[in-house]
């Protein structure tokens, strides 16, 4: 006989439950249907057309991203939505694309636009978009789906605020306006040094500073008490137990020095690189205007990376603080 099975237990086709549920079934199929019906509808009437060079494609009307971010998530559904981009690099990226715009403005950006660019790319910034960025981090190497993730987004909300309609790319184009000057290659690793610099400078480095100052009163108030060294799970020799702390003061003291010294190369920026590091299709003196304007946003120094060839190709400076945590 056909079973029907509820927790662990086996309910066969004669029962009273098995029966009321496929009289139910049986008797609700035109239901079924306009349920089904009104959903589909639904769906449809929550939905609009975002176009990219592969065509349209349906989006979530009340979501920011469009075209490539949708299709990024079709295409890398890599264990989402655990693995979405951390949080800090898409405000970073809000950070860096308010940054553009001023800069941008200097050299013929639509100052409307470019005014609009900068609202949204601070609500970016600000944590306030964060649910329209949903992509994950595997895609490609150069971040081009969370950099397309992020124009997108802010063309789309830069749009709305001016009045116009999402996904027209009008007045607000997320490549021609957003991207303006930039390219993913150094958008990308742009981001995530300032990204790093913040998680640094803000939550890391105050925290040890806390705990290391934290464990010195602990050493201060342990000073007179006298215990038994411990090697090789026995005892050993006599310390004080404000000795012990003494050391896990001096590991955080150099602990900090080591985190402090990735900082430097942390804090040089590939943006104006473009492409692959020669800087085409921007401007002179874009690179170390984009830098200023960071650091004016974040208030912490940021400076244009001395060579973009190696900013754009490697990523020693973050494998450097990595390595220091």
């Amino acid at each position: 006989s056909i079973m029907f099975r509820t927790g662990s237990a086996a309910v066969k086709r004669g029962s009273s439950f098995a029966g009321a549920a496929l009289r139910a079934r049986n008797q609700t199929p035109r239901l079924a249907t306009l349920r089904q019906f009104s959903t589909s509808f639904q769906m449809a009437q929550q939905t609009r057309a975002e176009s990219d060079a592969f065509g349209e494609i349906p989006v979530a009307a009340d979501r920011y991203w469009g075209a490539q971010t949708e299709r990024s998530l079709s295409n890398f559904k890599i264990n989402q939505p655990h693995d979405r981009m951390p949080p800090q690099v898409v405000r970073a990226f809000g950070i860096l694309k308010g940054a553009a715009a001023t800069v941008n403005m200097k050299f013929g950006l639509d100052e409307k636009v470019g005014k609009a660019i900068q609202q949204a790319a601070s609500e970016v910034a600000s944590g306030k978009l964060d649910d329209h960025f949903p992509l994950v981090v595997w895609q490609t190497g150069s971040g081009t789906q969370s950099n397309m993730n992020a124009n997108e987004v802010i063309s789309n909300r830069a749009i709305e605020i001016l009045g116009g309609t999402m996904g027209s790319k009008k007045p607000v184009h997320p490549n021609d306006h957003v991207n303006m000057s930039a390219s993913s290659n150094d958008t990308f690793p742009t981001a995530m040094h300032i990204a790093a610099v913040l998680e640094i400078e803000e939550e890391l480095l105050p925290a040890l500073r806390s705990l290391k100052d934290a464990m010195y009163k602990k050493q201060q108030a342990f000073d007179k008490i006298i215990k038994i060294g411990r090697t090789h799970l026995q005892d050993a020799t006599p310390l004080t137990l404000g000795q012990e702390f003494s050391g896990y003061v001096t590991q955080l003291e150099y602990g900090i020095l080591r985190v402090e010294s990735a900082l430097p190369r942390l804090r040089y920026l590939a943006q104006g690189g473009t492409a692959v590091g020669t800087g085409l299709n921007t401007f002179k003196g874009f690179a170390e205007d984009i830098a200023t304007e960071v650091s004016k946003l974040t208030g912490h120094e940021f400076v244009t990376a001395p060579n973009k060839f190696e900013a754009l190709a490697a990523h020693d400076a973050i494998v450097e603080a990595h390595g220091q945590l």
